[in-house]
C-alpha cells in the first residue's frame, strides 16, 4: 500500500516511512504542489494512492465519492515530522486492514489527548 502525503505533510516522510509503505510520495514529487483536491484525489485514484492528510476536505470528499481513493485522516494536532511518522508507523497494521477492506474509505487517526478518554 502506498500513501499519497498531502501538502500539510512534511515531503521527507515518503522516504521515512518507504520500509513500511513502499511507493508512497509527497504531493510535491508527483508534481502536484498547489494543485485542486479533483486534481489530487483523481491522481491518487488513477495511480493506486492512499490519501494521507491532516485536513478534513478528503475525508468529507471520501463520504460524498466513496472510493478509491481511501482516505488517511490524521487528526493529530500540529505534531512535528517524527510524530507523523510514529503514528503511522504505530498504525500500520490498522491501516493494512483498512486498505483490504473494501467497505470504509476513510480512516480516521487520533492521539489521544493525556488525561481525557
Amino acid at each position: 500500500m502506498k500513501l499519497l502525503l498531502d501538502e500539510n505533510l512534511a515531503p521527507r516522510l515518503s522516504a521515512a516511512l518507504g520500509d513500511l509503505y513502499p511507493g508512497s510520495s509527497h504531493l510535491s514529487e508527483c508534481g502536484l504542489r498547489g494543485a485542486t483536491d479533483d486534481a489530487v484525489w483523481q491522481f491518487a485514484k488513477g495511480n493506486g494512492y492512499v490519501i494521507a492528510s491532516k485536513d478534513s476536505d478528503f475525508s468529507q470528499r471520501s463520504v460524498l465519492e466513496g472510493c478509491p481513493p481511501k482516505v488517511i485522516w490524521l487528526r493529530i494536532g500540529n505534531g512535528t515530522t517524527s510524530r507523523m511518522e510514529f503514528v503511522l508507523r504505530n498504525a500500520h497494521s490498522q491501516i493494512a486492514t483498512f486498505v483490504r477492506n473494501p467497505e470504509p474509505c476513510c480512516l480516521v487517526l487520533s492521539v489521544p489527548v493525556k488525561g481525557i478518554r
